[in-house]
């Protein structure tokens, strides 16, 4: 067994890297772009908003050049942490010097298509990184059950912390940046849960891993996206695998689980975690029976509607710290341990 390595732990005053390696940001929302960089100054970082975060369109550059400027980024810098996600990361993967990106030691932050380079960064290298915040997510207040990602990145290899499940969600549809609500009490106005499959109270412990379905699904069959092979280098423990969809009908999530359960990504698993889902029901198929019927005879415990994923608030994880989650009553706790 290889131990996990942790970043630096991030300190005020660090340089925060923003560079596009998906999806650049409309002029339109440029306001909101800098928004989440002055609310990360006042905590007394140093904010470099690179060129490619400030182009519009499907990618803001050539494969290879988001590439180079992603490594770019990494060098002397506290965090990595991209505007948001978009479609094309994947173009990146054969384009990056991954053991490069691991020498950094620096954090690599972020959430939807972004957790396409999360997840092999850690699979690959074993270095942790940090799954549930883009920049364009920081203005907006956490529910007081979570953690900032800024605080777990400060901490140092072996400490731990809690958070705990979120009362509420946000249900309603993005409207102009200018009328957004960004306190908690107006931000997330739908209750909301965590659920197990059989409606009985359960206990998992493992690895993280995990990220969008729909993005880290396609790496699976590949040494990007090998978790049994992560789970064999550097989890004796098992793995607790966590994903979310970004919105995809029930039978397309139940198709990409399936998929996943094909290429062993549940093979070392002690449990899933499966994040909120707006996408409704299809021919009588819901997205609670697309995972049962894809993981539910694996005998291990499965939480839905986890705080993760398109419906915020959602809560920092990070891949390949070690996780004890527990679920009773409708209330769940989760304690992230730092430890290699």
């Amino acid at each position: 067994m290889v131990a996990v390595q942790y970043p630096k732990p991030l300190r005020a005053g660090d340089r925060i890297e923003v560079p596009a390696p998906s999806m650049g940001v409309p002029t339109t929302l440029h306001e909101r772009l800098r928004a989440g960089a002055k609310a990360l100054t006042r905590r007394g970082f140093e904010l470099n908003l690179r060129t490619h975060a400030f182009i519009d369109g499907l990618v803001p550059a050539t494969a290879k050049e988001r590439a180079e400027d992603l490594e770019a980024a990494f060098l002397g810098a506290g965090a990595v942490v991209p505007p948001w996600g978009g479609q094309l990361a994947i173009e990146l993967i054969e384009h990056l010097d991954w053991d490069a990106l691991a020498a950094a030691k620096t954090w690599f932050v972020g959430w939807s298509d972004i957790s396409t380079l999360l997840m092999p960064l850690t699979i690959l290298t074993g270095v942790a990184t940090l799954h549930g915040t883009n920049l364009m997510d920081e203005p907006w207040e956490l529910p007081e059950e979570f953690q900032r990602w800024t605080h777990v990145a400060g901490l140092t290899e072996g400490s731990s912390f809690t958070q705990r499940s979120a009362p509420r969600r946000r249900s309603r549809p993005w409207g102009d940046w200018n009328s957004e609500p960004l306190d908690r009490e107006s931000a997330y106005e739908a209750p909301t849960q965590w659920r197990s499959l059989d409606g009985q109270p359960v206990h998992m412990r493992g690895r993280l891993i995990g990220g969008c379905l729909e993005t880290v699904s396609l790496l699976a069959g590949s040494r990007y996206g090998d978790v049994s092979g992560f789970a064999q280098r550097h989890a004796p423990e098992g793995v607790i695998v966590y994903l979310e969809s970004s919105g995809s009908d029930a039978p397309s999530v139940l198709r990409m689980l399936l998929s996943l359960r094909l290429a062993g990504w549940f093979q070392h698993a002690s449990g899933i975690l499966i994040g909120r889902n707006s996408a409704g029901e299809v021919s009588g198929l819901s997205q609670t029976q697309a995972v049962e019927r894809a993981l539910g005879d694996l005998g291990i415990p499965i939480i839905f509607d986890f705080d993760i994923g398109h419906q915020p608030p959602q809560m920092p994880l990070v891949n390949g710290a070690l996780a004890e989650v527990s679920l009773g009553d409708g209330e769940g706790v989760i304690v992230q341990h730092l430890l290699g």
